[in-house]
């Protein structure tokens, strides 16, 4: 794990926040941002891969003045401990983000979520539909699919995968310019994206992540998913917003159809022209439509 007094001058200025450390069940140190008041009411953020909690600076910024901000790395993500061994699967990280929750003692969970976030925070917020208040989504599933990229399927390739994603930096890097559409990342926010993923060592759960993707029965976190996918019904009644970028490479229109399908009251707002990083594409409209959302102003 990366202490927080490591970080760079240059990073602090977009990241100006103290990381907390929560010891998992099997005691790992994850790292995870309280800011704002306290209270047993928060919005909690879950990120995807390859971002961590960074992705979230700006929103968190705009909320913590008048509500309570968490936000975890998943292990191997962020400032969070490397763990040894293969891909950490989907029901374990669904337990990580339990401890946590139940550890700062929240009451009323509001969510946030992206990417590989969808199954993680919904899988936990199925469980406990009486904790959970308003929902946001942003261009994330939580739910089986059998598509996938060509280009996530190559870094899922036995040893070349590992050579692409861990050796070549293949998977977080190209991010920084794929996952935006409006307008290029720049240099210093590029560079925080990746500073976490340094090292072979790093990025193993950056590999971890696209290994763990359940495509078919036989994948070890598919019953994981099946289970996640299930518990979405009992969130119907939930007020939600889905903010997506229609520019995603990965997370697609199809996608957006579930989610549709699956929450046919939920409010949509799609921007045409923002990529899969969509907070970060398109930050000045979603910050405050998204601030007024869990505010509970529309």
């Amino acid at each position: 794990m990366v202490s927080p007094a490591a970080l760079p001058d240059w990073l602090r200025a977009e990241y100006p926040f103290t990381p907390r450390r929560h010891r998992t069940a099997d005691g790992h140190a994850l790292s995870y941002l309280d800011e704002g008041p306290r209270g047993d009411e928060a919005v909690l953020m879950v990120h995807g891969n390859p971002t961590w909690s960074y992705y979230y600076r700006h929103l968190v910024r705009a909320l913590a003045p008048g509500l309570r901000c968490i936000v975890p790395d998943h292990l191997g993500m962020g400032l969070s401990d490397l763990t040894p061994g293969g891909p950490r699967p989907l029901a374990r990280r669904i337990e990580d983000l339990a401890g946590l929750v139940d550890a700062l003692g929240l009451r009323r969970v509001h969510l946030v979520v992206h990417d590989w976030g969808g199954a993680i925070g919904m899988g936990w917020a199925g469980r406990n539909p009486a904790r959970v208040g308003r929902i946001v989504v942003l261009n994330t599933a939580a739910f089986r699919s059998r598509r996938i990229p060509a280009r996530i399927a190559l870094c899922r390739v036995p040893g070349l995968g590992a050579l692409l994603v861990r050796g070549a930096n293949g998977f977080a890097w190209p991010a920084t310019w794929m996952a935006v559409h409006r307008r290029p990342l720049s240099r210093e926010v590029g560079r925080g994206y990746l500073w976490p993923y340094q090292t072979w060592a790093d990025r193993a759960a950056v590999h971890g992540f696209v290994r763990d993707i359940p495509l078919a029965p036989s994948h070890p976190s598919w019953a994981a998913l099946v289970a996640v996918e299930a518990g979405l019904a009992r969130l119907r009644d939930h007020p939600m917003e889905i903010n997506w970028g229609g520019k995603d490479f990965c997370f697609d229109d199809t996608f957006l159809a579930r989610w549709r399908e699956l929450f046919p009251r939920a409010a949509v707002n799609r921007l045409a022209d923002a990529g899969h990083y969509v907070l970060e594409d398109a930050r000045e409209e979603l910050v405050p439509r998204i601030q007024a959302f869990l505010q509970g102003g529309h």
